[in-house]
């Protein structure tokens, strides 16, 4: 699902407290917290996204595991930190992509520049022999 859509905010309390098995009270508890951030409409009603969701049920899932909101806390950090350095190298496994493929570019046009008769002269099956490293056309 693209992050827009995940981000997108379309569930009221009483909505997203039945898709996680919460209470509303626990889901306003976790926001005055900090542990979530809904957004809210014109009339102030408290928005959930599908990414709120998700992360309803990570907090569910460790408390039920036994971790204590502060450990919570510091894995829903970690977890974003974690997800932030993948996005970066993403972008970075990307840009070395994009230069591989320009590095490759410039040593064919070096190959083909040292290759080429500068004079016009010489014979194209000759030139292409070269490009192929020597095999025979």
């Amino acid at each position: 699902m693209a992050d827009d859509a995940r981000n997108k905010p379309l569930y009221m309390i009483s909505v997203a407290a039945e898709l996680t098995g919460m209470h509303p009270q626990t889901l306003r508890v976790y926001e005055s917290k900090g542990l979530v951030n809904p957004q809210r409409s014109g009339g102030n009603t408290r928005l959930y996204s599908r990414a709120d969701i998700e992360r309803l049920e990570l907090i569910n899932q460790l408390t039920d595991e036994g971790i204590n909101l502060a450990g919570v806390v510091r894995i829903l950090d970690m977890k974003e930190r974690a997800e932030e350095r993948e996005r970066e190298m993403e972008k970075l496994r990307a840009r070395v992509r994009e230069l591989e493929e320009r590095v490759h570019e410039f040593k064919m046009q070096k190959k083909i520049t040292a290759l080429a008769p500068r004079d016009g002269s010489a014979d194209p099956h000759q030139v292409l022999r070269g490009l192929l490293g020597g095999g025979d056309l």
